[in-house]
């Protein structure tokens, strides 16, 4: 083939097989740079006519582990990896989940009625079913996701999660009938959740469950230790009032001038029964020494037979009602906080002022008089 393009350059033609060809044949450039090179004979070194091997060595090196630090991993460290206590899942093919999906749109596609009823903006969306698809596919990472960025794990496991595979509905009854929901995070004022609440799951027959209320943030004494609000043990199915109720329920109790609290029901799957005479409280238990809690320790001492499978968690502040749990309950005065502001920091006074302004000497002064707000 060189021959007739060779042919076709001398009658004058633009020969771009033969420019190839002899591009190919040519002496490379140079050597490779960052190699080990003998200098004393660098012509019979080996030569290449482009960065080609040369960026794929360099990517290679860089992926090598380096006994220094880089500026990345400097600005942004790798997190630790962290242990994974949820429940055995059995995890749906990527395949299966995408072929159900195209059965979905096809069979949509065939629907003339949702097709007009889309057209004329009149068709409704079941909101009941599209709930419980998210609990069933993308909800668990989810309720994880919010979790961790509210700091449960880090507080509750040490650093450990879990995905909370089992759906744990908790509804606080009101007197008017109404009932507030507790979700993954919102706000429920302390007089709303004065009673224990309604609180359902989905569980198979025969299966043991733990259920257990606390609050990470409102220990008085002990920044790291919690108060155990509820904990009701082996419980039969989703039937709460067949449980043994190792510590009867306490209302909400967040301190004046303390902010929000973090308020965690956590929902444990039981191996088999399990013994909790050690942490039974007794009854009735006001006293918040006997109160202090650990949930690391708790799970850490029942971790071979029960693991955690449910999640949800409120926030709230105080109100009026935690006076009277204080008064009434726990019988003892009601702690409040508050902000003490520290004094107005003046630098030290220069007898020579310069580039001030013309009140500069009002800062100095031994009197109480005010001086109307501007410094």
């Amino acid at each position: 083939m060189a021959a007739p393009l060779l042919s076709a350059a001398l009658r004058g033609g633009r020969a771009f097989g033969t420019a190839a060809a002899l591009c190919r044949r040519a002496a490379p450039l140079g050597p490779m740079p960052n190699e080990d090179i003998d200098v004393s004979n660098l012509e019979a070194l080996e030569k290449y006519r482009s960065f080609t091997r040369y960026f794929k060595l360099a990517e290679k090196e860089s992926r090598k582990p380096r006994w220094w630090k880089t500026y990345r991993q400097h600005t942004s460290p790798q997190p630790e990896p962290k242990t994974d206590i949820s429940l055995p899942h059995d995890k749906l093919s990527r395949a299966k989940e995408i072929k159900g999906r195209k059965k979905i749109l096809r069979e949509n596609h065939q629907n003339a009625e949702m097709e007009r009823a889309a057209r004329l903006r009149t068709v409704l969306i079941p909101l009941d079913e599209v709930r419980a698809e998210w609990e069933k596919t993308s909800g668990p990472f989810h309720k994880q996701r919010v979790a961790q960025h509210c700091g449960i794990f880090r507080d509750l496991f040490k650093g450990a999660t879990f995905t909370p595979w089992v759906t744990l509905r908790v509804e606080y009854s009101q007197e008017d009938e109404q009932l507030v929901p507790v979700y993954y995070g919102n706000i429920v004022a302390p007089s709303e959740a004065s009673s224990p609440p309604a609180v359902s799951y989905e569980a198979d027959e025969g299966s043991l469950w733990t259920l257990l209320l606390t609050n990470p943030d409102g220990h008085l004494r002990d920044t790291d230790s919690e108060y155990l609000h509820w904990l009701v043990t082996n419980i039969p199915g989703n039937d709460i009032t067949s449980g043994k109720e190792i510590c009867h329920y306490l209302p909400p109790f967040p301190a004046m001038g303390t902010g929000y609290h973090r308020f965690v029901f956590l929902l444990f799957k039981q191996d088999c029964p399990i013994d909790f005479s050690e942490d039974v409280r007794p009854m009735p238990c006001h006293s918040l020494k006997m109160r202090t809690f650990s949930t690391f320790d708790f799970y850490r001492k029942h971790e071979d037979a029960m693991t955690p499978a449910g999640l949800a968690f409120f926030q709230c502040q105080w109100d009026s009602s935690v006076t009277w749990v204080f008064h009434q309950l726990l019988n003892m005065r009601e702690p409040v906080f508050e902000f003490v502001r520290p004094p107005v920091y003046h630098p030290p006074q220069v007898k020579f002022p310069r580039h001030q302004p013309l009140r500069y000497l009002d800062r100095y002064r031994d009197t109480t008089e005010p001086t109307y707000g501007i410094y």
